[in-house]
């Protein structure tokens, strides 16, 4: 993406050495394997940070984060940002960021989805991106600014943690590990914006509505999807009729099934076809 990690990195000392390998043979042989491996040199001492001892047992003693970055971090690395986290829930419609605002908050989401919708000059807002457990809001923050580009909020009601934008700032600027962690989501986000510009300029609404939905569902457990009309209209930027007609398109084809208010996914394999290469796999 042509940004740089940090240079300043904090080596372990001496007399921890031993502790710092253990370290990394527990997280080369635990740590998930996906896009976003926030897996980095676990020798690593941060200034002011416990001994190795009390980190490892803190990371044991965690529980898991369903946040695909926070899961995939080292243990000091998670030891920068765990006593800044705290828990939220987040309900449909809940702003997470304003466009041109500050960003005070940054969200790693562990249940449902936020929406990234991008307003045109006194026309109606397009979504651009969405956030799910694999990522997180606030990229602005780990690209040295201060304020959102865009408008992001809750369009699946879930739960995630929080962090101030000031501390995760210092936490990034301790930890190359980190720094890198996030780039890497970074580059995934990068990836999934263009390839929904590339939908939006190139495809028909049936093949945008397919990917669609398979993103959603590859971010919501189970397949019962909580969607409706209006809020399709805005995210794919087509009139309600089109929507309707996409999805009555769908229907036909068994792909999908719709009631009070719920899509209803009946063959996943399918959309992927309908979607006609739209559709990264897997783009989370």
């Amino acid at each position: 993406m042509g940004i740089g990690s940090y240079d300043t990195q904090h080596q372990a000392r001496p007399r921890y050495a031993h502790l710092a390998s253990n370290l990394a043979d527990h997280h080369a042989c635990c740590a998930p394997l996906g896009l976003i491996d926030g897996s980095g040199h676990l020798g690593q001492y941060q200034i002011g940070r416990p001994p190795w001892q009390f980190a490892l047992s803190r990371a044991k003693d965690r529980p898991v984060s369903p946040n695909r970055i926070l899961s995939r971090l080292s243990p000091a690395d998670i030891g920068l940002l765990e006593p800044h986290l705290e828990l939220v829930d987040l309900p449909v419609h809940r702003p997470l960021e304003g466009r041109n605002r500050r960003i005070d908050y940054v969200y790693f989401i562990e249940a449902g989805f936020a929406s990234v919708v991008a307003n045109g000059s006194g026309k109606p807002g397009i979504e651009v991106g969405i956030i799910g457990r694999e990522g997180m809001t606030g990229l602005a923050i780990v690209m040295g600014y201060q304020r959102a580009s865009h408008d992001t909020y809750i369009q699946a009601a879930g739960k995630g943690q929080r962090i101030r934008a000031a501390k995760l700032r210092e936490a990034d600027e301790r930890s190359n590990t980190l720094h890198r962690a996030m780039l890497r989501y970074a580059h995934a986000y990068l990836l999934q914006t263009t390839a929904t510009a590339l939908a939006n300029g190139r495809s028909k609404i049936e093949e945008r509505l397919a990917r669609w939905l398979l993103m959603a569902d590859d971010r919501i457990d189970g397949d019962r999807l909580p969607l409706t009309h209006e809020f399709l209209s805005l995210m794919l930027g087509v009139r309600r009729s089109g929507v309707t007609i996409a999805l009555q398109a769908l229907e036909r084809k068994r792909l999908i099934s719709r009631k009070r208010g719920n899509i209803l996914i009946l063959n996943r394999k399918g959309l992927e076809k309908q979607s006609n290469g739209t559709y990264l796999t897997p783009e989370i």
